[in-house]
């Protein structure tokens, strides 16, 4: 059985021969953004398979990203590439100005086949300062984020219960970790979900 490593491979190589669906693929979730094997990378050296920054320029299923490094990272989503925004979602959901983690494939010509893409995607923790109707306010290291809720998507996990939509349990100067979708270039978060230790 060929891995996913290889289909993403043939799918850039071969024009689209041989993709498939991601989640065939086994799709990533964000909770797994960063746990993928980086296999053979000298510690404290960059790897070569990731990639992360802001899109500048979106042309075609390729995504031009320039890096926090101020390097250019180009990026190619086929069919079988995995898109995370709050979500699962399609390509067109990518946007200029969207941050973005990739991880994928590196080709000969230097771009990255990309099997996921986390766009906009923040992981913080912090404790609650306010609790406003369909927000929260964290202090997150000294720095307010406004949280939103957004109905239908997000979600609370409290201690080890279920995911509940339920949020009334989140209390003001109680520590909760954020997963969620940034609003570039503000200080806004849309909540995935909410993990609280009690």
């Amino acid at each position: 059985m060929r891995s996913r490593r290889d289909v993403l491979k043939s799918a850039v190589l071969g024009g689209g021969a041989g993709v498939v669906a991601a989640t065939a693929l086994g799709s990533l979730g964000p909770e797994a953004a960063f746990a993928a094997s980086t296999t053979g990378v000298e510690p404290g050296a960059p790897d070569p398979n990731f990639a992360e920054g802001r899109i500048r320029s979106i042309k075609d299923n390729t995504l031009l990203v320039l890096g926090s490094n101020m390097v250019f990272h180009t990026i190619r989503v086929v069919d079988g590439t995995s898109l995370w925004k709050l979500g699962p979602v399609g390509f067109d959901q990518a946007k200029p100005g969207d941050g973005l983690y990739a991880r994928g494939v590196r080709m000969p010509d230097g771009m990255l086949a990309a099997e996921a893409v986390w766009l906009n995607i923040v992981n913080i923790k912090g404790h609650i300062t306010d609790i406003k109707d369909q927000t929260l306010r964290l202090d997150h290291n000294g720095h307010e984020v406004l949280c939103h809720v957004v109905p239908g998507k997000s979600v609370a996990i409290h201690s080890e219960s279920p995911p509940t939509s339920d949020l009334s349990l989140l209390k003001v100067a109680q520590h909760v970790q954020i997963l969620g979708a940034w609003r570039p270039d503000t200080n806004e978060v849309d909540i995935a979900t909410v993990f609280s230790p009690h």
